[in-house]
C-alpha cells in the first residue's frame, strides 16, 4: 500500500508511556567529600552510555533508517522491515544486501517476507478490468466497490472493514507488531507499519501498536536495552554490548549485558548459575536433608513414599536394589545367613562417604547462601536508613552546624549500601571459585571489607545527640573512607584476575 509520507509513523510515534524527569532528591543533591575512584571512573565512562527518552527512541531508529536508505535508496517501510530481519544490525544488513544483489536479489528479500521492489508482479489485464468494477472480498465475500478495498504488494486484496479487525485483533491480542504478515491464508508478506497507522482508526489501537513497534527496536536491538526498574520509560544505548555498570536516571542502578542489579564482582554467567540454583535449592534444601537418602550406587536423591524397605533407584542407568534402613544390596535380604540388624563396616563406609559427600556440598551451598541472603537483607534494612538520616541532618543543622557540615552521613549511607551490595555478590562469586592462592587472598580482603562495613552500619545506627556529635563525625568519616578503599582494593584485585586469568572454576 502506498504512502504520502513514509516517515509519517516517525513522525508520530508515542510509546504510550509518561517518562519521568524527576532525579532524586534534591535534598540529596550536593556531595562535600571528594567522589571516589568507582564514582570517577564512572564520571569518565559516562559519555560510553546513553539514557534515551522514548522521543530519543524513535529520533535514534529514524537516524538508522536514514543513514541505511542514503545507501539502499529504498522506501523507509521496506528499510525498517529490513533491519528489523537483521535485529537493527545495519553492517549485517549491507552486507547480505549486496551479496544478494550479487547472487540472488529476490531471495534476499523472500526471506525478510517483503516482495522485491525492483521485480513488483504486473497487473494482468484481467486484473485491471475488475478494479474498474465491484471486487468480492475474500474474508466476508462482501461485493464492493474498488475504493473500499485496499491490499499489500503481494496483490492479495480485502475490505477495509476486514483489514481494520484483522488488524486489531493481532495488535491487541496478540500483541503483534512487526511481525504481522497478510491477510490472505498462506501469505508470509509482513505489512509494513505506515499500512497499519493509516488503516487502524482507533487511537488506542495505534498507541498500542507504536508501544510494540518501538518495545521490539529495542529489544532486538542488542546496542540498547530498557531500564528494568518498574514503570521506568528510560532506555540505554551503549557503543558495544558488554557487561558493564548503567546508572539510569531513574535511579536504578543494572548491568547492561543481563539486566539484574550491578553485581560487580561476579560474572553474568555464574550469577545466572546461582539464581537458578537459589530458585531450585533455596526451599528445599532443608527438607531434602531430613527426609531422603542417596542411592548407594549412583547417589540419585530418593524420597521413601512407603513402608517397605526395598528400594529401587528409578535411575534408568541404574535400577539399584537396595535396603533404605542399611542402603546395602537387597539381594541376601532374604537369605537365612544375612542380618540387616548387623552391622558391617565395609558397607557402612561406603554408603556414609557418599552420603557425607552431598550433603557436604549442601552445607557448603548453604554457608555461601545464608551469607550471600544475610547482606541483601541487610542492605535492605539500611536503604531505610535514608529516611532517618535526613531526619537527623536536619536535626543537627538545629544544633548550629551548617547544610555542608552535615552531608557526611548522607555520603556514608551511600558507601554501606555499596559495600553490602558488593559484599553480597562476592559470596557468589566466591560459591564458584575453586581455591588457590589468589582466592585466598581474596578471602581475606572480603573479611576486612565485610569488618570494616558492620562497624559502619554500628556507628549510623547510633543515637546522634549534640553532645556526642563532634566524636561520631569524626569515627564515620573515618570509617567509611576505609570502607571505600577495602571495596576498592577488592575488586581491583578480582578484575586483575580476570585479565590474568587467576581464577579457576567449579560447576
Amino acid at each position: 500500500m502506498d504512502s504520502d509520507n513514509d516517515n509519517d509513523f516517525l513522525d508520530n510515534v508515542d510509546s504510550g508511556n509518561v517518562s519521568s524527569g524527576d532525579d532524586g532528591d534534591d535534598d540529596f543533591a550536593m556531595e562535600v567529600d571528594m567522589p571516589s575512584s568507582t564514582e570517577r571512573q564512572l564520571d569518565t565512562d559516562d559519555h560510553l552510555y546513553k539514557v534515551l527518552t522514548t522521543d530519543e527512541i524513535v529520533q535514534y531508529q529514524r537516524e538508522i533508517i536514514d543513514e541505511v536508505n542514503r545507501v539502499l535508496k529504498l522506501s523507509t517501510p521496506i528499510t525498517r522491515i529490513l533491519l528489523n530481519q537483521f535485529k537493527w544490525d545495519k553492517e549485517k544488513l549491507l552486507e547480505k544486501y549486496f551479496d544478494g544483489i550479487d547472487d540472488n536479489t529476490e531471495e534476499f528479500f523472500k526471506c525478510a517476507h517483503v516482495i522485491n521492489p525492483f521485480n513488483k508482479p504486473a497487473e494482468s489485464v484481467q486484473q485491471k478490468t475488475t478494479r474498474s468494477q465491484c471486487e468480492e472480498c475474500e474474508i466476508c465475500f462482501s461485493l464492493l466497490p474498488p475504493d473500499s478495498m485496499t491490499g499489500l504488494e503481494c496483490g492479495h486484496r480485502f475490505c477495509l472493514n476486514c483489514w481494520r479487525e484483522y488488524l486489531t485483533t493481532k495488535i491487541v491480542t496478540e500483541g503483534l507488531g512487526q511481525k504481522i504478515s497478510c491477510a490472505a491464508h498462506g501469505c508470509d508478506i509482513l505489512v509494513d507499519d505506515v499500512t497499519v497507522t493509516n488503516l487502524v482508526p482507533d487511537a488506542r489501537v495505534k498507541v498500542k501498536y507504536q508501544q510494540l513497534i518501538t518495545n521490539s527496536f529495542v529489544e532486538c536491538n542488542q546496542l540498547l536495552r530498557w531500564c528494568p526498574s518498574v514503570d521506568c520509560t528510560y532506555a540505554v544505548k551503549v557503543p558495544y554490548a558488554e557487561s558493564r555498570r548503567v546508572d539510569c536516571k531513574c535511579g536504578h542502578v543494572f548491568c547492561f549485558a543481563c539486566g539484574e542489579n550491578w553485581h560487580d564482582p561476579v560474572q553474568c554467567r555464574w550469577l545466572k548459575k546461582w539464581i537458578k540454583k537459589c530458585d531450585d535449592d533455596s526451599e528445599t534444601s532443608n527438607w531434602i536433608a531430613a527426609n531422603t537418602k542417596e542411592c548407594p550406587r549412583c547417589s540419585v536423591t530418593i524420597e521413601k513414599d512407603g513402608g517397605c524397605n526395598h528400594m529401587v533407584c528409578k535411575n534408568q542407568n541404574c535400577k539399584h536394589d537396595f535396603c533404605w534402613v542399611c542402603l546395602g544390596s537387597w539381594e541376601p535380604h532374604g537369605s537365612s545367613w544375612y542380618n540387616c540388624n548387623r552391622y558391617d563396616e565395609d558397607e557402612a563406609k561406603a554408603a556414609r562417604d557418599a552420603q557425607e559427600k552431598l550433603r557436604s556440598s549442601l552445607a557448603r551451598y548453604l554457608h555461601y547462601y545464608n551469607r550471600y541472603m544475610n547482606h541483601m537483607q541487610s542492605m535492605k534494612l539500611e536503604n531505610k536508613l535514608y529516611s532517618s538520616v535526613k531526619q537527623k541532618m536536619e536535626e543537627m543543622q538545629q544544633h548550629n552546624m551548617s547544610w555542608i557540615e552535615v552531608q557526611f552521613l548522607k555520603k556514608a549511607v551511600d558507601i554501606l549500601c555499596q559495600c553490602r551490595q558488593t559484599l553480597m555478590y562476592t559470596y557468589v562469586f566466591a560459591y564458584y571459585l575453586k581455591k588457590n592462592n589468589q582466592s585466598m587472598i581474596f578471602e581475606d580482603n572480603q573479611k576486612d571489607l565485610e569488618s570494616a562495613t558492620e562497624k559502619l552500619s554500628e556507628y549510623l545506627e547510633r543515637d546522634i545527640t549534640s553532645e556526642n556529635l563532634a566524636d561520631i563525625k569524626q569515627k564515620v568519616q573515618d570509617k567509611y573512607r576505609y570502607c571505600e578503599k577495602r571495596c576498592t582494593v577488592l575488586l581491583n584485585h578480582v578484575h586483575e584476575g580476570y585479565e590474568k586469568d587467576w581464577w579457576d572454576y567449579t560447576e
